[in-house]
């Protein structure tokens, strides 16, 4: 495994200092103007910037179980209307000629490859994403990168979460409107608009990013070959799904063996009606359930620090010399007032050993000095991390 960069190399803006990444902006002008209120077309956020991953880079990462990737394909002439649109699933082997899990050929117009968080897998996508850290580490989600060839897209549509279209190579031509009609087109396997109306465009150059709030209509197209869009995206949890995950985590945990008890229950000439006793009583259990508030904050950050889908880590067997540590990018790590929470687990955490996680969890670093001084406990712990392979040494 390459050895870990450490992420100081990568700084993220400070919320007051302005910053190219934003046109100028400081990261607390962005938020109160752009974030989840307008586009913002940002020219040369990234001066000279160059694919992090070649083409055969990326379309190998397509080819792992994995990796989530998707091959979206054009078909203008096709016949029928519902086959003018081609959505495929990976991974992909890029030597097949034909099949499920052949690419088409560079040369062939109108196709793009979708590969899914790429920053979990390759160093430098994740120190990217680092730049983006003035924003909740809770609510970033991943990096996607796209290639396309000449005329390639996914048509026109909208997204529910905040996105940066960063132009990696090539050229894009991008169309957006704030429309209200966000009816899709019926019988397609792609969620493509039936009636786009952009109002205004613009074409990207490498370098050049787009940030687009929630349910802002959009349509990116390839112009030339070798296209490659970065789009880093931000998670949006849905609230009566964090809800279930945090009452599913908030049950297992809990202990209320009271049994229901109905010593006036008269007879009755309805037997199929749900007693309303009966429907109390369940209340009463859900609403103890999340009344403990310090209970119910320590189950959400274990919900949002829980580890992507199809991301594993390789314990390793090497004893642990305190030194520097930096963590593996695909662990997650969060704090609030009582806990430390990491990778879907938390510990409780108070005086000098919480500063220290907290300054891990923010900087997502430590240097040898700072884990020499730590406690013994606070050692213990990085050391169990370290076998688990959540965090690795730097020399």
């Amino acid at each position: 495994m390459r050895r870990p960069t450490p992420s100081s190399a990568f700084p993220f803006p400070l919320p007051t200092e302005p910053t190219p990444l934003l046109g100028g902006l400081t990261p607390e002008q962005f938020m109160q103007r752009h974030w989840q209120r307008r586009p913002l077309l940002i020219r040369q956020a990234v001066a000279g910037f160059r694919p992090l991953l070649s083409r055969a880079e990326l379309f190998a990462l397509a080819a792992r179980e994995d990796v989530e990737s998707r091959v979206v394909e054009q078909h203008p002439d096709a016949g029928d209307p519902a086959h003018t649109w081609r959505l495929r699933h990976g991974p992909f082997d890029p030597r097949a000629r034909r099949g499920e899990r052949a690419l088409p050929p560079l040369r062939r117009p109108g196709w793009t490859l979708l590969v899914q968080g790429v920053d979990l897998h390759h160093d430098g996508v994740h120190a990217l994403m680092q730049r983006f850290r003035f924003v909740p580490d809770v609510r970033l989600d991943d990096v996607m990168i796209s290639w396309a060839s000449d005329g390639g897209g996914v048509g026109p549509h909208y997204d529910s979460y905040d996105v940066f279209l960063l132009q990696a190579s090539g050229r894009r031509r991008w169309r957006i409107g704030r429309q209200r009609d966000l009816a899709l087109r019926p019988d397609l396997p792609c969620k493509i608009l039936q009636r786009f109306e952009p109002e205004q465009e613009w074409v990207l150059e490498p370098g050049d990013m787009l940030y687009l709030p929630p349910r802002w209509a959009h349509e990116g197209v390839a112009l030339g070959d070798d296209c490659m869009t970065y789009s880093i995206g931000f998670r949006v949890p849905q609230r009566g799904g964090l809800a279930a995950e945090l009452v599913q985590r908030l049950a297992d945990e809990h202990e209320d063996e009271a049994l229901y008890r109905d010593p006036r229950q008269p007879a009755t000439t309805e037997p199929a009606r749900i007693p309303a006793a009966l429907q109390a009583f369940a209340r009463e259990g859900l609403q103890r359930l999340v009344a403990d508030e310090r209970a119910l904050a320590c189950a959400l950050g274990e919900v949002l620090t829980e580890p992507k889908p199809r991301v594993w880590f390789e314990p390793t067997e090497v004893s642990w010399t305190p030194g520097a540590v930096v963590l593996d990018r695909r662990t997650r790590m969060a704090y609030d007032e009582h806990h430390v929470f990491i990778n879907g687990e938390a510990l409780i955490a108070r005086g000098r050993d919480a500063r220290l996680m907290r300054r891990l969890a923010d900087a997502r670093e430590l240097s040898a000095d700072e884990v020499r001084r730590a406690s013994d406990d606070a050692r213990a712990v990085l050391a169990q991390w370290f076998e688990a392979g959540w965090l690795h040494a730097v020399s």
